[in-house]
């Protein structure tokens, strides 16, 4: 017997590598080579980019909508000759003070930077697709929940579930859009998707004015949750996509070739009932060690591995300069769309200082977000060209807004303001292709999720109280503007830090076994063809 086992052993390797090589060639015509769609698929990768689009339009249309007059509303007031006018919208209904205003405005952050991180950890386990299906979901179903909201409390507990919702697709969508992109084009196709932020937010003011002033405020939220519920539905009614990086949302099926071949090895070399006997017991004593150790391997085993992927991801220096040039760009930007407005108005005297501010930042926002992609897959999209196109746009735009206001004359300052944030809104696409490339495909989604809570709690969130308390003690709107704007500097001196460093593009890290050869097998088409004709099954299925 001890004779017969090297040619058993050779016979079955034999075996299971031709058996491997027959599953592979299977599989493969099914799947493109450049993409993670299954060409098969109904769902071309211009059609995904399409629609996760058309969800992040939905989704900024939301924040712009609850800031619109219409929706927003006013609080009623009464003179003091005892005449009264109504509030109107949220405001008005709910008699909330401005401070209650300002905390709705801002709730759906608390869910945001909460389950973003989340999500992107439980795409270690569950299929990112579907992972997106769930946010949609409570992202449709917390917007439905504004609209039947009877007080502050009510309206502000659906605000922070849209922002759990929407901390799915944050998390998720990017590196789907980064796997589908054609090679030369990656960093234009994210800068088409980050471009819907500020077409999203300006649709979503003309929208919430036009509803709220024919309808009611409460119709605002129950057409977004209409409009963004088909897609929620897609989530789970399509085959899911395979997010590069990632183990199969159902392991069994992706391993049952290894199974099987290991089950042909077993029964090639068993001899009867000791062989039986043999895995009986191996079988029993495995399973009360197991038993032991289930529960806490099931608690300790994902915290574990959450805090290892947050050590890997913090330990890249790439990444934590990345994102500190990014909070404090943040910074800036996040106090220019709060109080623009308002210091346009102080030092220019200007009388429709909203729509001055709003139709700059709309124009130069998607035409800047969408140069800045282009810009960077014709200079060749690597992490060093990433960061000097960051460093320069951001110097010589933050350079003309500080110009801008110093002008004493408006037009004069319109003019070199359109400038600056043209060329600051190009930092969109390469910020966060540095983002995805500079770690491996499997850390993509939480490297989304934790720059996305840091350019928040660290940038946007505070930078609003604090430029207003220190515009309480300097009284100055322009020293104030300009102190803010100098913050530009910083950030472009923090991405041009990034261009020195060894910086290696670790999309293809992961090996082809840990990657590509499982994702071909687990994915399938994500829609069936509308003849009804299924494409024929691999045949390791059949095995």
């Amino acid at each position: 017997m001890g004779q017969d086992e090297p040619d058993t052993k050779h016979k079955d390797s034999s075996s299971s590598s031709s058996h491997s090589v027959e599953a592979k060639s299977s599989v493969e015509p099914i799947m493109s080579n450049k993409t993670m769609i299954p060409s098969t698929s109904w769902f071309t990768p211009k059609r995904l980019l399409a629609m996760f689009c058309v969800i992040s339009l939905i989704n900024y249309l939301d924040r712009g909508a609850i800031a619109s007059n219409g929706v927003n509303g006013s609080r009623g007031i009464c003179t003091k000759d005892g005449t009264c006018t109504p509030g109107t919208g949220i405001q008005g209904d709910f008699k909330l003070s401005n401070f209650e205003d300002g905390v709705l405005s801002s709730a759906f952050m608390v869910g945001l930077l909460v389950a973003s991180p989340i999500f992107a950890f439980l795409a270690k386990s569950v299929n990112p697709f579907r992972l997106i299906g769930v946010g949609l979901s409570v992202w449709t179903i917390a917007t439905l929940g504004c609209g039947f909201s009877f007080n502050f409390w009510s309206i502000a507990v659906c605000r922070m579930l849209v922002g759990v919702g929407e901390a799915s697709f944050i998390s998720l969508a990017a590196p789907f859009i980064d796997d589908s992109a054609p090679d030369a084009q990656k960093t234009a196709w994210l800068a088409i998707f980050y471009m819907c932020i500020p077409a999203g937010y300006a649709i979503g003011y003309i929208y919430g004015g036009l509803v709220g002033s024919h309808f009611s405020w409460r119709w605002a939220f129950w057409v977004e949750a209409i409009l963004m519920l088909p897609f929620a539905v897609l989530g789970f009614v399509m085959k899911p996509l395979q997010l590069k990086g990632f183990v199969p949302a159902d392991p069994k099926k992706a391993l049952a070739p290894e199974v099987v071949a290991s089950g042909a090895q077993d029964v090639v070399a068993s001899n009867g009932k000791d062989e039986s006997f043999s895995l009986k017991a191996e079988k029993d004593e495995g399973s009360h060690e197991t038993s032991k150790s289930k529960s806490a391997t099931k608690i300790v085993n994902p915290f574990v591995m959450f805090l290892k992927d947050m050590k890997e991801l913090l330990l890249e220096r790439v990444f934590v300069v990345n994102v500190l040039g990014y909070i404090a760009y943040n910074f800036v930007i996040g106090s220019y769309s709060y109080w623009g407005p308002k210091a346009g108005y102080s030092i220019y005297n200007m009388k429709n200082a909203d729509m001055m501010f709003g139709g700059i930042t709309i124009v130069c926002g998607i035409l800047g977000t969408l140069a800045g992609g282009f810009i960077l897959d014709y200079m060749n999209s690597t992490l060093s060209n990433a960061f000097k196109l960051l460093s320069l746009s951001t110097l010589i735009g933050g350079a003309f807004c500080f110009g801008a206001f110093c002008f004493r004359n408006e037009y004069g300052f319109l003019a070199l303001f359109a400038i600056g944030e043209l060329l600051v809104f190009a930092t969109q696409g390469p910020v966060n292709y540095v983002c995805l490339h500079c770690v491996k495909p499997s850390l993509r989604p939480l490297s989304m999720a934790i720059s996305t809570v840091a350019i928040h709690i660290f940038g946007d969130v505070p930078s609003s109280p604090l430029v207003g308390l220190l515009q309480d003690h300097i009284h100055n709107w322009r020293t104030t503007a300009l102190i803010l704007t100098s913050i530009f500097f910083p950030a472009a001196a923090l991405w041009f830090i990034g261009i020195f460093l060894h910086s290696v593009d670790r999309f293809n890290e992961d090996s082809e076994h840990e990657v590509s050869s499982v994702e071909k097998i687990s994915t399938m088409p994500l829609l069936e063809k509308q003849s009804g004709e299924k494409p024929a099954p691999p045949k390791t299925q059949e095995c």
